[in-house]
Order: structure tokens, then C-alpha cells, then sequence
């Protein structure tokens, strides 16, 4: 059967192709974008619910929770104005600190940064609406920093002091439709980014981070550099030691994507040099061969059956690349299924299935004679 307007006009399907390419182009581009204006980072973790929901739990869920959760969404976008699916994108962001001056450890800054089809001001409206006065706004240039209060932590830190940079929370609407939620100090530090652009994160973090688009999760960082500033390897924050960490042994990328019938898993580490990546890649294959681990990752995976186990470690793959580690390994989607279906059983109580003892048969009462 003949389409009369594409026979007529085959320029129209070519140019909603082009469209349509664009689109995807523009979507692929606009995440990076976003986060290109947060503040320095040493770890981020990148999850994309869309993809998640949309494309995941319906090859794990039956058909009927799905429906089920589709609905508590269409529920929620109508009370709270944010449908969970189409979130785009959530970003946690953790940068960590130098001791102080009495050689304190500092908790590092925690951020979160969810971006999607939802209006970010509205969103911090209800915030404001739902908890009223604890609630306070702060001007800073064109953007406004939502403050609150938690109450319960505060309690906590006076007990324990590592807790009291996150008693005050903080939320800002780093875009029309990106919203960022942490702790007041890294908030701040979101705000001045986004208004003069000093302090932002490194492009290779992001870089690294997006190296794969279609991914369900993905994270990047470097945790030797988070640990040298942590733990004064670099100074304090009154007496810096600048100049003494060049390496970028540690910095990792790891990702999860849907890859036909398998769950996927890719990543990579740095080794500082050819010869270290090969040789940590010959030490840990070494080690992965060995009877003990097989046995071991066997019994570890609880739900898993012996053959699932047995496929992901036939496709985990370890390879030296330059001064990289790279590895993948693939899940069968199928045993992630009998995973979570083993996972959702009720437990079943042993008391209630146990065999009801049957009562003791009475014995009947003993007659004496009476001797005459």
C-alpha cells in the first residue's frame, strides 16, 4: 500500500529523518552542556531513570507491575507535576577536602542534579509551599538558593561533629528544567560556577563520564587524587603542598547498558603506564582463573544459577590498553529475571509451615476397687 503524501512529496521524509537526527543529536550534546557549568567534582555517578524505566524494567517486570508503576507515575505528574519516566538524568557529585588547620578530616560535599521534563522553580515553589517558613531564600547574582534545616541531622551532629556540614541543605534551580540538591557549601559553590564560571568541573570528568550516551549508569573519578587532598598529601587548607601528585593512577570509568538479551558492564582504570597495566591485568587474570574465585563468585551470586554464573564469567574480559585497564563482562538479562523473581518470593515463615503438633491422647483416668 502506496502513501499518496510520500509518493507525492518524498522530501518530507527526508527532512523529518534529518529532524529526527537532530533531535537526538541535541539530546546527546544537552547533557554535557548541563553539566559542564557544575562545580569541581572528584567522583560523579550518572543513572538515566528514562532509560531505566522505559527500557529496562519491562524486559525484568511482568506486564502487570509495569502497568502498575505507569499509573503511580501518571498519579504523581498530576500531584507534583514530575513524572518519574521522563527524568532525563540524576548526577551525584561528591568533592572532597583538605584537613584543617588542626588536622581535621572533612566530610566531602554531596550534590545531586536531576535534569528532565519538569519545571525546576515549580518544583522548589511546592518545596516552599509544603514546608513554609523552614524554608529560606538566598540571592546570589540571578540565581536564588533554597535553604532548609534538617532537623533530625543537626540533632546527630552535635554527637558527631562529621555530620554538620550537612545540617543545612540546599537546592537551586541551575536551569529551567534542572533542579541540584546538597549540602549548603557545594550548592553555593553550584551557584557561583553557574554565575561567573570559576570552580567548574574539569572536562575530562565529563568527558569521561559521557564517553557512552545510551548507558543506564555510569561513574567516573579519581579516588587516589580524593584520598592525597582527604588526608593531607596535599596540604592543608592553611598550608598547601601543591606539586606533589602528577599521577593519574586509579582515576576509573564503569557503565552498565542493555546490550541485546545481556546486561552489560564496561569500564576502565588508569595504570600511570603501559608496563603497571599489564601487569595488574596479568596479576587479577591470574587470580580470576583460579578454582577458588570460580567457586567463590558462584556461591556470592546467591539467585544466580550455575549456568548463568558460568556465562558471565566466560564473557568477563580484561585487556591492557596503553596505560589502561580496561573490562567487560555480560549478564544475561534472563538470569537477572529468575534473580529478581527468587528475590520477590514472600519468605515463608517456619513456624506457620511447620506440622502442627498433633494434642496428647488422654489418658484414661484409673479406676481403683474398692475392697470390701
Amino acid at each position: 500500500m502506496e502513501v499518496p503524501i510520500l509518493k507525492r512529496k518524498p522530501s518530507i521524509l527526508l527532512m523529518l529523518i534529518v529532524l529526527l537526527s537532530c533531535a537526538s543529536a541535541a539530546f546527546a550534546q544537552a547533557i554535557p552542556a548541563s553539566l559542564a557549568n557544575l562545580p569541581e567534582a572528584d567522583v560523579l555517578i550518572y543513572i538515566s531513570p528514562q532509560r531505566t524505566l522505559t527500557e529496562f524494567i519491562p524486559k525484568v517486570m511482568p506486564a502487570k507491575e509495569v502497568a502498575e508503576m505507569q499509573t503511580a507515575f501518571a498519579d504523581m505528574k498530576k500531584s507534583v507535576g514530575v513524572d518519574p519516566s521522563t527524568v532525563e538524568y540524576i548526577v551525584i557529585a561528591l568533592r572532597f577536602h583538605r584537613p584543617t588547620a588542626d588536622l581535621s578530616f572533612v566530610p566531602p560535599d554531596v550534590m545531586a542534579v536531576v535534569g528532565g521534563d519538569f519545571s525546576s522553580d515549580s518544583l522548589l515553589t511546592l518545596a516552599q509551599l509544603a514546608f513554609q517558613d523552614k524554608v529560606l531564600a538566598e540571592k546570589h547574582g540571578s540565581k536564588t538558593i533554597s535553604t532548609m534545616t534538617i532537623e533530625p541531622i543537626a540533632r546527630q551532629a552535635e554527637k558527631m561533629p562529621l555530620l554538620k556540614p550537612f545540617v543545612n541543605v540546599g537546592a537551586i534551580a541551575l536551569s529551567p528544567n534542572s533542579l541540584a540538591i546538597g549540602n549548603y557549601g557545594y550548592i553555593k559553590s553550584a551557584a557561583e560556577a553557574a554565575e561567573t564560571g570559576t570552580g567548574r568541573i574539569r572536562p575530562e570528568m565529563i568527558q569521561s563520564l559521557m564517553r557512552d550516551s545510551n548507558v543506564l549508569l555510569a561513574a567516573t573519578g579519581a579516588p587516589l587524587l580524593a584520598f592525597s587532598r582527604s588526608f593531607g598529601l596535599l596540604g592543608t587548607e592553611t598550608a598547601s603542598r601543591e606539586g606533589r601528585f602528577d599521577t593519574q593512577f586509579g582515576n576509573f570509568y564503569g557503565a552498565i547498558t542493555l546490550n541485546g538479551a545481556n546486561y552489560s558492564m564496561r569500564g576502565a582504570m588508569h595504570a600511570d603506564n603501559p608496563d603497571t597495566a599489564k601487569i595488574i591485568t596479568n596479576l587479577l587474570l591470574s587470580l580470576v582463573k583460579t578454582e577458588d574465585f570460580v567457586k567463590g563468585f558462584k556461591s556470592g551470586t546467591g539467585s544466580l544459577t550455575d549456568e548463568a554464573a558460568q556465562a558471565i564469567l566466560q564473557s568477563f574480559k580484561m585487556t591492557a590498553k596503553e596505560s589502561e585497564i580496561t573490562f567487560e563482562a555480560d549478564v544475561p538479562l534472563k538470569a537477572i529475571m529468575d534473580m529478581i523473581r527468587e528475590q520477590s518470593k514472600p519468605t515463608k515463615d517456619p513456624a506457620a509451615t511447620s506440622a502442627p503438633k498433633k494434642p496428647a491422647a488422654k489418658r484414661p483416668a484409673s479406676r481403683t476397687r474398692r475392697r470390701n
